[in-house]
């Protein structure tokens, strides 16, 4: 039994020294790690206490004795790992998606006994009541858990990465047309009007625009700075780091908004406040509620209130905005993420094209074109 130095980078990539060993047993080439970086006082600590016991236990077997948890023991650990560096919504629900789709079917099971046949078939199973995509998110709880027992060396492989991911089919956009959107925003009751047409005319995501507080609406500018959301009740950071943005106020929304600021601007809170003067919860009372009573009154077959969306990005791209204004109204990351779900209503001028070929085609065909007496 010996030991050597292993230089690995951390996560700031930088260089640092562990204290490992390395031996021979049964024939076989074992190296592990001390789990101590290489100073003085480790280095005394591994010759003295540590190599004498495993060496110890190596001769009695016991050194290859090891107590493996189950998936469920492991998850407490996994989560504890992660709860600083994760939002508290995401948090929560990949502990919803564990307790219900994962500890029901895998709990009990030694995390090193996992293979991917028993991956294939659970999979299966959750399938049965979660969509694709869903199930991708459930997905990367597991593979969360697997890949912190892999570092640990618990387990030798993450059998999950030798599961296909189900094939996620993407949504129909179904925009809203002009006279589709107005003639929601004319049915709508009280402030849901307002709140719908700020909607259609910003691309803004639901939490984001339940999250929305007076102080970030700035009718000078004709501006809204999106900073926050809510989530289950949470206030949280939009979804991504684009997400934070300023958003125009267009001039078809400023009466709308100017109308809700009648509403609830004296409270100095929230843009968007229910019954007890609070804010919302989350969208669901909304989507449930006055956006599907709005479509019935309408006549309109029933479509996510996330259209509102899309048709905010279809309309503008098929009036012929800019796709870089349209994007970062959107806090897309780049316009290549709009061009990849809304390149086809993108506007296209009625215009011929390469007509500056056709000045010379005729003109040098005589002299670039060789004569059939010439061939050969």
């Amino acid at each position: 039994m010996k030991i050597y130095i292993k230089k690995v980078k951390d996560s700031n990539d930088e260089i640092k020294e562990w204290i490992w060993i390395r031996f021979t047993h049964q024939g076989k080439n074992y190296r592990k790690t001390l789990g101590l970086l290489n100073t003085k006082a480790n280095m005394k600590l591994a010759k003295n206490e540590i190599m004498p016991t495993m060496q110890l236990k190596l001769y009695s077997g016991e050194l290859f004795e090891k107590i493996v948890p189950t998936i469920d023991e492991y998850s407490k650990k996994s989560f504890e790992i992660h709860s600083v560096s994760r939002k508290k919504t995401t948090q929560d629900d990949y502990r919803i998606s564990y307790d219900k789709h994962i500890k029901p079917y895998l709990g009990e099971r030694k995390i090193d006994s996992l293979k991917p046949s028993d991956i294939s078939l659970w999979q299966n199973k959750v399938l049965n009541s979660v969509s694709a995509s869903r199930m991708k998110v459930v997905r990367a709880v597991l593979s969360t858990i697997l890949n912190d027992a892999l570092r640990d060396e618990i387990i030798e492989r993450n059998p999950l990465v030798l599961v296909r991911t189900p094939k996620i089919t993407k949504p129909t956009i179904s925009p809203f047309s002009l006279s589709e959107i107005f003639s929601i925003l004319n049915n709508a009751e009280e402030q849901f009007k307002n709140f719908f047409a700020l909607a259609f005319f910003t691309g803004m995501r639901s939490g984001e625009m339940i999250g929305l507080k007076w102080e970030n609406v700035d009718f000078f500018r004709k501006e809204i700075y999106v900073k926050q959301a809510l989530k289950m009740g949470q206030v949280t950071t939009p979804k991504t780091v684009n997400s934070v943005r300023y958003v125009d106020i267009v001039d078809t929304l400023l009466p709308y908004l100017q109308m809700q600021f009648r509403l609830t601007g004296h409270h100095k809170s929230y843009v968007f406040l229910n019954d007890d003067n609070e804010h919302f919860y989350d969208i669901k009372r909304i989507r449930t509620t006055h956006w599907k009573r709005v479509l019935k009154k309408c006549n309109f077959e029933y479509r996510p209130i996330y259209h509102t969306r899309h048709t905010f990005a279809t309309l503008m791209l098929e009036n012929g905005e800019d796709i870089l204004w349209v994007s970062n109204m959107l806090g897309h990351t780049d316009s290549t993420m709009t061009l990849s779900r809304y390149a086809k209503y993108i506007k296209r001028d009625e215009k011929k094209r390469a007509t500056f070929l056709e000045n010379r085609s005729v003109l040098n065909s005589t002299e670039t074109t060789p004569s059939i007496q010439n061939i050969g």
